[in-house]
């Protein structure tokens, strides 16, 4: 929006004063905007996104503060929480800050549509309401987060972390 602007408004300075100082900004305006998007492709080139094996997704996940932290994050946090192992199953506890209150059973397997596995999950019915589909996986360098769609709640985000209770 403002560099062809900018660019037509210092040719035709350079032009109208025959002053080369303006041709010198150009050059320079249009220098640092490639050299940005060589840096920005150079970035890109050496921190790849993780590429996820089934092994990978084994382990323990929580709500994912960081996204929309507030009351809502933490309400969330104490009472979600599940787990995946190794015999491909996923426990998934319905809390009262460290009081179970309700386990809800399933097993998982992966797709490979792509380079990465995506998680796919089977619950033993009935299920609870954010696990009625399975999660999208973001994936980014070194880590990932699962972000399940629930009719109550919209995007819940999971993270692979231990749980710990929260202190008020």
């Amino acid at each position: 929006m403002v560099l062809l602007p900018g660019t037509a408004s210092l040719i035709w300075l350079a032009v109208a004063t025959e002053k080369p100082f303006f041709l010198k900004v150009l050059v320079g305006l249009w220098g640092v905007v490639f050299g940005l998007i060589a840096l920005a492709w150079l970035i890109h080139l050496f921190t790849p996104k993780s590429e996820l094996e089934k092994e990978d997704y084994y382990g323990q996940y929580v709500i994912d503060r960081s996204k929309f932290p507030g009351r809502q994050a933490d309400w969330q946090y104490n009472h979600f929480r599940f787990e995946i192992t190794s015999d491909d199953r996923i426990t998934f506890h319905q809390t009262n800050g460290s009081t179970v209150i309700k386990t809800y059973l399933g097993e998982i397997s992966t797709v490979k549509p792509y380079s990465s596995h995506r998680l796919v999950v089977r619950m033993k019915q009935p299920t609870h309401h954010i696990l009625a589909s399975n999660p999208t996986v973001y994936r980014q360098k070194g880590h990932f987060y699962l972000v399940f769609e629930s009719r109550h709640f919209g995007s819940v985000f999971f993270i692979k972390n231990d749980w710990v209770p929260l202190q008020h």
